[in-house]
């Protein structure tokens, strides 16, 4: 079934509401407000309240360097950095309490799309932050005059992602309660895209994280969850995770932007479509490319600038791609400004693909990042924008792909691609005989 933009949008608020409602209001003072508040529906808790079981030592870290570690040396380090936790960190009445120093309290578990809850106290001079996928991170610090960091923006107050270069790295607004009080952190993430909520208030509007440890590559799909030390004490408490499924994450991620876009698929038949229309059909409201078929399926419109969203569903091995201007007639790789493609490349048929045929990669002419597929059946969420010469990929929430195709030289598959410079033509599908699924195809002109 379809999902209509405004029932995403109703269904999101109504989950965003009913959450803000089942914890009590962030700020108040410990006398005010129990230490421990009911988990909200939806969600599990990180912290158990009475130990640190979950959690292990971790400090300032490439993730990649931790990676290429031996078992025996990781394991060696692992309890280096555990024996460095037990110095530093204890619970005390529902808290986890740091006393400024040591490694980083970080989660066993790895996370890629979720909504993370928790609330902080700490004092004056201190500086702390939410690592998240073992990346910095959401900044908590000393907001005031005093704290002497006015001059690297602590005036802006905590929330925001501080590392960043490209993208906004100070919070939309302060929000910190004064030394003494809770305060109450939300963090939405979908894909690299960061959302932060302090006290009630939004800090970080759908912001990518940057890769802080290579800045030439996406944020990893998944990752731990870190609490930093740095610089005095702080105590957490009331840590509450939600894992979101891909369909929530799709809804959320669909939510962005959805009053500027218009479907161009009605659920029901290919009504504004044309090409190989006998080799698709529509299933449960999704276009679905025949087994064994494949050609071309395109809008009987035709587009200069845009963006393109939709989910798709890969089978095992599943192969499709998107024409981008097509003109209508020929091979969209090589006669329309190019073919991005559509596949499931985890396949061992795929074992020998060329860096140019990954998933989100413009056909013989550049590649993509990997790594930020869903597993086999689940739904994904791509966009697509189209702009001049210039195509930006962004899957599941992570761009995959910016590339300004006027700027590339000689294609890098030895052929000829005089659809490149295009300027206008249709959308659509490139079947390779594989049933690849599209459904919520929405459309935005520039």
């Amino acid at each position: 079934m379809a999902y209509a933009p405004s029932k995403i949008h109703a269904l999101s608020s109504a989950l965003v509401v009913g959450l803000l409602l089942c914890l009590p209001a962030a700020g108040q003072t410990a006398t005010q407000q129990k230490a421990k508040s009911k988990i909200p529906p939806g969600f599990s808790a990180l912290f158990n309240g009475k130990d640190l079981s979950g959690w292990r030592g971790r400090p300032h870290l490439d993730p990649s360097k931790e990676a290429a570690m031996e078992k025996q040396q990781l394991a060696a380090q692992q309890k280096a950095w555990d024996a460095d936790v037990a110095q530093h960190w204890r619970v005390e009445n529902g808290e986890i309490i740091n006393d400024g120093h040591g490694a980083f309290l970080t989660t066993n578990e790895s996370f890629g799309d979720m909504e993370l809850w928790l609330d902080y106290r700490t004092v004056a001079q201190a500086d702390s932050g939410i690592y998240l996928r073992a990346t910095p991170q959401v900044q908590i610090w000393d907001t005031t005059e005093a704290g002497g960091k006015w001059n690297i923006g602590a005036d802006k107050g905590s929330g925001g992602l501080w590392n960043n270069q490209k993208h906004a790295r100070h919070p939309l607004k302060l929000a910190d309660k004064p030394f003494g009080e809770w305060n109450r952190m939300r963090i939405v993430m979908l894909g690299e895209h960061v959302s932060v909520w302090l006290n009630g208030q939004q800090t970080v509007d759908h912001t990518p994280l940057e890769n802080f440890w290579d800045r030439s590559k996406p944020l990893a799909a998944r990752g731990p969850v870190q609490l930093q030390t740095h610089g005095g004490e702080i105590r957490f408490r009331n840590i509450f995770v939600k894992r979101f499924t891909d369909i929530e994450a799709n809804q959320l991620l669909a939510k962005q932007q959805a009053k500027e876009f218009h479907s161009i698929f009605n659920g029901n038949d290919f009504e504004g479509w044309t090409g190989a229309v006998d080799n698709y059909e529509v299933v449960d409201g999704t276009v679905r490319c025949k087994a064994g078929a494949g050609g071309n399926l395109f809008t009987t419109k035709t587009y200069a600038d845009f963006v393109v969203r939709f989910e798709f569903k890969l089978p095992p091995g599943g192969n499709n791609g998107l024409a981008i201007r097509y003109p209508g007639t020929g091979n969209p790789a090589y006669d329309a400004m190019c073919e991005l493609q559509v596949l499931e490349n985890t396949h061992p048929k795929y074992a020998n693909l060329k860096e140019y045929q990954f998933h989100g990669s413009i056909y013989g002419q550049h590649p993509a990042h990997r790594g930020y597929l869903r597993e086999v059946g689940k739904w994904n969420f791509q966009e697509v924008r189209v702009q001049g010469s210039l195509i930006h990929v962004v899957l599941n929430g992570t761009t995959i792909l910016h590339q300004d195709v006027s700027q590339l030289g000689d294609p890098i598959d030895g052929q000829k691609h005089p659809g490149k410079t295009l300027t206008s033509g249709h959308f659509g599908f490139a079947g390779h005989n594989d049933p690849v699924q599209f459904r919520n195809i929405q459309m935005r002109n520039l």
